[in-house]
């Protein structure tokens, strides 16, 4: 555990001492890849989202033109048996 702590602190010290940017620079970096990750997640949920509603309005008109499909049978049921029943 010595050893790798040492080797922690050397790799630290040496990353700090070569390191092509200064920590400025470097924080500005890390900052804009922050927002653009956080741009590009907003973007993916936006997306998902958007195709998440038109999947659950494709299924609804669906859903309600197959209902009106069915009272419209049921109903031409009823009336067959109707005229059925008065004949």
């Amino acid at each position: 555990m010595k050893t790798f702590l040492c080797g922690l602190g050397l790799g630290l010290g040496l990353g700090l001492l070569f390191a092509p940017m200064s920590g400025e620079e470097t924080r500005a970096n890390l900052a804009d890849r922050a927002n653009d990750l956080a741009s590009s997640a907003r973007d993916t949920y936006e997306h998902n989202r958007d195709r998440v509603q038109r999947g659950v309005q494709t299924i609804r008109s669906t859903a309600e033109r197959a209902m009106g499909q069915v009272r419209s049978t049921a109903s031409d049921v009823a009336e067959a048996a109707d005229q059925t029943i008065s004949a």
